[in-house]
Formats: C-alpha cells, sequence, structure tokens
C-alpha cells in the first residue's frame, strides 16, 4: 500500500523557508565569513523594528518560494504571504541579535528529546523547580501583545536575556508561531504552544525533588494552558 504524503501547511512552509535561510547564515557566521557576519549585521538592526521601513533587507529574506509552493500545495492569499513575510523578518532579526558574539549556534532545531520552544528557553533561566516570577511575566507579558509589532518588541526583551545566558532557541518553529499568531484565532493557538513548552523542560537531575508546577501560568488575566494542538512544539 502506497502512502500518501500530506501537502505542507503554509506555516509549514513558513518554517522550512525559515530554516532555508538561517542554516547557511549561521554556519557562515560561525566560520567568520565575511558576507554571512555582514549579513548577521545588517538583520540585526531589523530586530524590533517592522519589514516595511528597512528595504535593505529585502535581498536576505528571500521570499519567492512561497509565492510557488510545492506541488498540492495550495496557493498562499495576497494576506498569507503578507503575514509569512513579517513573520519571517521578525524570526530572522532576532536571531541575528540572539547570535551576536556568541561562539555557538543559537539557533538550534526543537526535538522531543531537545526540546528549544520559546516557554522552554524561558523557563531555563530560572532555578530548576522554581518559578522565576519577573521572567514568567515577560514570557505571558509576550503572550498577551496586541499586535506583531508590540510582539517583536516583547520578544526582542526576551531575546536579550537568552543571548546573556546562551540559552538557544528554534528560529524556524517561532517564525511558524508568528505566522499562526496573524491569523484569525491564531493568538490562542500560540499561547497554549508556549505554555506547553514552558512546562515540557525540568532539570532531570533535580526532577524528583522539584515541587510540582501548576500546569497553568497563574496571576494574569490570560494563562498558557497545555492543551494539544497540531503542530504544537
Amino acid at each position: 500500500m502506497t502512502s500518501v504524503t500530506a501537502p505542507p501547511s503554509p506555516r509549514e512552509q513558513v518554517v522550512r523557508l525559515a530554516a532555508r535561510h538561517l542554516a547557511p547564515l549561521q554556519r557562515g557566521y560561525l566560520a567568520d565569513q565575511s558576507r554571512e557576519v555582514a549579513a548577521l549585521a545588517r538583520l540585526r538592526r531589523g530586530a524590533g523594528r517592522e519589514a516595511g521601513q528597512l528595504p535593505d533587507l529585502w535581498s536576505l529574506i528571500d521570499t519567492g518560494p512561497l509565492h510557488a509552493p510545492p506541488d498540492g500545495a495550495r496557493p498562499l492569499s495576497e494576506r498569507d504571504l503578507v503575514r509569512a513575510e513579517d513573520a519571517l523578518h521578525v524570526a530572522l532579526t532576532l536571531w541575528a541579535l540572539h547570535q551576536q558574539s556568541r561562539p555557538t549556534g543559537m539557533h538550534q532545531p526543537d526535538r522531543r528529546d531537545t526540546r528549544r520552544g520559546l516557554g522552554t528557553a524561558v523557563r531555563r533561566m530560572m532555578k530548576p523547580g522554581e518559578i522565576d516570577e519577573p521572567l514568567r511575566k515577560r514570557l505571558v507579558r509576550a503572550g498577551t501583545a496586541p499586535d506583531l509589532a508590540s510582539l517583536g518588541q516583547r520578544l526582542r526583551d526576551i531575546v536579550v536575556l537568552l543571548r546573556r545566558e546562551d540559552i538557544p532557541l528554534d528560529y524556524a518553529l517561532l517564525a511558524g508561531q508568528l505566522y499562526t499568531w496573524q491569523r484569525p484565532g491564531g493568538a490562542d493557538t500560540v499561547r497554549r504552544e508556549w505554555g506547553r513548552s514552558f512546562h515540557a523542560w525540568h532539570d532531570r537531575n533535580a526532577a524528583e525533588q522539584a515541587p510540582a508546577v501548576s500546569q497553568a501560568l497563574p496571576g494574569d488575566e490570560t494563562t498558557f494552558t497545555t492543551d494539544i494542538d497540531k503542530d504544537a512544539s
């Protein structure tokens, strides 16, 4: 029996394109190749700014593949193309900020045995078994951003802290989440993903001694839940 592979969703296309950009940029930067070092400097200037403000970045973030989807995949609408372009801009510019002067790759894929989602990254800045309220509130504040511009600014603040601690993040996954965020009902989906990611990580050596942590993030009007979604990580 021949299995049929479903065509990639628009979100999956954004994730794949982000990974396609990130891999050579990060590899070249870590090898101190002048072209990639210069590209990272250009991308870094876009962190926290809207995509249309910096035409200089248009040649660095090629969204052409989104205009010609793989066989069987539905073409993206004009509105979804804009969402995808904005998501890629925010994710890649935040990576460039995160990667600056770091000797190892700050973009690392999220896997079942090595979680690299945003919630996990924030949790890794906390002591095992404890919840650091100021850090938790930064994540919740990002989750309750009213629009993508505000979200990009709030994520920038988190990325600065992650950079200081040398904690990597899956920026291709983040690009997909930023795309979903902009779709109707997508912000709720992404908040749930970040909540699950926050609770997915724990220090294995201290797991038995650590106190139980509530699955919700209390103290805010909007909490993250652990409902299971397709596309979540």
